[in-house]
């Protein structure tokens, strides 16, 4: 078998600054967004979770058509671009016009952008590289998007802080036009498009546009992928996953918007030192998992879900903005691995069937479910209950999750075995 030539370094380094860049450019604002429209503009827990849930809802809508376009198109890179810009123009309307419909607006515009950042990534990550070399790779995509989380977080404390709550939007926008940059330095030609979307082997050329029909017949079905009992599994553990923690972090940057203000220090400096923590962690996370995952994907991941609930309950013990930050900490273990095995599960249980992106996609769409109830769903239960109980709900919801994939995902690494 003709091994697959290696990709060049211009192309390996961009695709480096890509994951750099695209950091918070992938979610928009994300909790600054909590922040900046509790403090600034006093929207209620209610309202902001309507805000928070629209980039979600959008996502969900657009992430399977986003994984099958990126199966099929081979312009990949010119999907990030134009996500990047969908992203652009959101942050910036939201920071010059915050009424209630040109934020949901713009939220809108945001989560249909964020559907096709992780597939595009994962597609072009995998046409670069092969199969063989992917855990490592997608380990070093993460440990860079953290990297980027990381210098990001800095930035954005620094502009709340001495500037203006509203610069973190235009800072965004101006990461979404240097991963535009970086995607295009990538060379398209070192992109082996049947292996992007999970079909053929490693020395195996894309033949999409000249014999696009012999390899149709090799795709499995859409239906007949939700059929396969690990992928069903794996998608419910998932989903659960992110109902749990996607309302978490918003959370805690209300309760930091609401109670630390007395500290002398604005807000959004408490919430970039969340991030912060988070994303420090999160670099050596996401390198360690890259290499673990060899003799196993599942216990590592295992980890990762099991620090979601004790997250969760510790939230409720203090609200001290010193106490919410250091709690990170486990955000950044859970988010460390998780960036590195959900991919590379995908790609075990899609191996061969052509339909590693729209798989990805279909995925996403769940977590995107997930998460946009999750935010709504935390946003009333705040507003009718409080902080506490809406901490304690999300951290039931993560039990069940650790539950769901301990008992009932199966270890997938043996399916790369020959």
């Amino acid at each position: 078998m003709q091994e697959k030539p290696r990709p060049s370094n211009k192309s390996l380094h961009a695709l480096d600054y890509l994951n750099l860049f695209l950091a918070d450019v992938r979610d928009g604002v994300g909790p600054y967004l909590n922040i900046y429209l509790k403090a600034s503009q006093h929207w209620n827990p209610a309202q902001i979770g309507m805000a928070t849930a629209a980039s979600s809802i959008a996502t969900v809508i657009a992430q399977t058509p986003a994984g099958a376009l990126i199966d099929r198109l081979r312009q990949k890179r010119m999907l990030i671009v134009l996500a990047a810009a969908l992203v652009t123009i959101g942050c910036i309307a939201i920071a010059l016009f915050p009424t209630f419909p040109i934020v949901i607006g713009s939220q809108i515009l945001i989560g249909i952008g964020a559907a096709v950042f992780p597939p595009a990534i994962a597609a072009i990550t995998l046409g670069l590289v092969g199969r063989n070399k992917l855990d490592r790779r997608v380990g070093r995509n993460e440990t860079f998007n953290h990297s980027g989380n990381l210098l990001v977080a800095v930035l954005a404390g620094l502009i709340g802080q001495f500037i203006s709550r509203k610069g973190i939007f235009f800072l965004v926008g101006v990461m979404a036009v240097a991963s535009a940059y970086s995607a295009l330095r990538i060379r398209k030609q070192e992109i082996n498009h049947a292996l992007a979307r999970g079909d053929g082997e490693e020395g195996e050329q894309d033949n999409l546009g000249n014999g696009e029909g012999q390899h149709q017949n090799q795709y499995e079905g859409i239906l007949k992928l939700l059929k396969d009992r690990r992928i069903l599994m794996f998608t419910v553990a998932v989903v659960l996953f992110h109902f749990a923690n996607a309302a978490m972090l918003p959370l805690v940057g209300q309760l930091l918007a609401q109670n630390g203000q007395g500290k002398g220090l604005d807000s959004t400096v408490y919430m970039s030192a969340c991030i912060i923590i988070a994303q420090v962690v999160m670099i050596p996370s996401a390198y360690l998992a890259g290499r673990l995952v060899n003799s196993g994907r599942k216990p590592v991941f295992l980890v990762g879900f099991a620090v979601l609930p004790i997250r969760g309950v510790l939230y409720t013990l203090s609200h001290n903005p010193f106490f919410l930050v250091s709690v990170q900490i486990l955000d950044g273990i859970a988010g460390g691995i998780f960036g590195v095995l959900s991919v590379l599960m995908v790609a075990d249980l899609t191996k061969g069937s052509g339909r590693f992106n729209v798989t990805q996609g279909m995925l996403a769409t769940s977590i995107g479910i997930g998460a946009g109830l999750s935010n709504l769903l935390a946003g009333f239960v705040v507003q009718k209950a409080g902080y506490n109980v809406g901490f304690l709900m999300l951290a039931a919801l993560a039990a069940v999750a650790l539950a769901v994939f301990w008992f009932l995902v199966p270890e997938t690494k043996e399916e790369q075995k020959s």
